[in-house]
């Protein structure tokens, strides 16, 4: 029913578009090209609009919705799409998206949301009652929140801009990796097909080319478009730096842990605190679009709370990671301290960083702060935790002592 019910949302919304003129039929692949759009103009309608409308209350909760909306999008990004490639899809959100005007979304909010033209009252902030006493969208609120559609188009455009910028750059430094990079060769048992692959000429001279972008100003065209709209603050460029460190750092440490070269745990904690600079960048945007001050307890508590959600994924992605050979604070700290050890070196971490992030859970402002929990105690719950701990509990995956082994045997079951 689930999907059946998907479909007719899909259905209607091409339909939607096609009585608004927003169609694709300048390319080979036009029934792929409208559906990929229809799923994002839904995405953008049951997700994104009444999240933009929280209170300015939840602002600091605003960032985590965000966080989770981005990566729907992401995944849609991602997912297959008929004959659709990456490139041809982010070529689809640049060109359409700053064509959803705000008479659009106007229209499409109440036609195409999942239950009609009924909205989650705090969610939406735009309310008339009938009868029953049900949250109804009105002409009237439909005709106030004109400009906060407005400002969503070009927020979302700019947004998804810098989102997929920066997840393809990340992409591009996990694919080179494991490229031969400062004299350091990969050659391990299980990758033949990689480095076979890696070494063929035109190749070799795309990823040398590749490698120049990130090692060469790689967020030139972030800084222009931010700079261009009047958002660009010497904050924000310090986090562009400290995404073009941290990779860096990913290359290195993965090639080490390749070549069996010694890896320090300075490096390591260094590269887990930067790895989030993605959404600092994103928190420091909304800033700007907000026209506020820098809260620094809201960044502060925000980059604890960011370190532990990278631990949790790291725990998570283990053993992708070490398939791919991509950072992973425990596979590094296996190495540093050994399988016996790594364990308890993160339950260290871990622990100390959840006092800290109490600490200054305490210290937002209470309404706040209750926000936040309840926000995150939603995200569990969505993420399949239903039993145990509203916040979920730590689980440490059994640990890969033999790492080559383990990527020999799985790239070559048949």
């Amino acid at each position: 029913m689930e999907e059946l019910r998907k479909l007719e949302q899909v259905q209607e919304t091409l339909s939607f578009m096609q009585s608004r003129g927003v169609v694709v039929s300048s390319s080979d692949n036009n029934d792929d090209s409208n559906r990929f759009l229809a799923n994002l103009i839904l995405l953008l309608v049951v997700n994104f609009l009444p999240a933009l409308a929280l209170p300015s209350a939840c602002f600091c909760c605003f960032p985590f919705i965000l966080k989770e909306n981005l990566t729907d999008f992401h995944a849609l990004k991602v997912q297959p799409s008929g004959k659709l490639d990456m490139a041809e899809k982010c070529s689809l959100i640049l060109e359409y998206v700053p064509k959803l005007s705000a008479s659009f979304l106007e229209e499409a909010l109440p036609r195409l949301s999942q239950e009609g033209t009924q909205v989650n009252c705090f969610r939406s902030g735009i309310v008339n009652e009938n009868d029953c006493g049900e949250a109804l969208v009105g002409l009237d609120g439909m005709q106030r929140a004109n400009s906060t559609l407005e400002d969503f188009s070009f927020l979302f455009y700019l947004l998804s801009t810098v989102v997929v910028f920066l997840v393809q750059l990340d992409s591009l430094n996990e694919k080179i990796v494991n490229m031969p990079t400062d004299g350091v060769t990969v050659s391990e048992r299980g990758f033949e097909e990689v480095v076979l692959f890696s070494m063929q000429k035109a190749y070799e001279k795309q990823v040398s080319k590749l490698i120049d972008i990130l090692k060469s100003d790689p967020f030139r065209p972030l800084v222009s478009l931010l700079e261009r709209h009047g958002l660009l603050t010497e904050r924000i460029v310090e986090e562009f730096r400290c995404g073009e460190e941290y990779w860096a750092l990913e290359r290195k440490l993965c090639c080490a842990l390749m070549t069996k070269k010694e890896i320090s745990v300075e490096d390591v904690m260094r590269a887990i605190h930067l790895k989030s600079f993605d959404y600092r960048v994103l928190n420091l945007i909304l800033y700007q679009l907000r026209g506020e001050e820098v809260n620094n307890l809201h960044m502060e508590f925000l980059s604890i709370s960011e370190f532990l959600v990278e631990i949790s994924d790291d725990l998570f992605d283990y053993e992708d990671d070490v398939l791919e050979n991509n950072f992973n604070i425990l596979r590094m700290f296996v190495r540093i301290y050994g399988p016996a050890t790594a364990p308890t070196m993160i339950a260290k971490y871990i622990t100390e960083s959840e006092e800290k992030y109490n600490r200054l859970l305490k210290s937002l402002d209470p309404q706040l702060s209750s926000n936040y929990q309840r926000r995150c105690e939603e995200a569990t719950k969505e993420g399949g935790k239903i039993t145990g701990h509203p916040l979920g509990t730590w689980s440490i995956p059994p640990l890969i002592v033999d790492e080559e082994s383990y990527r020999y045997n799985l790239l070559n079951m048949k």
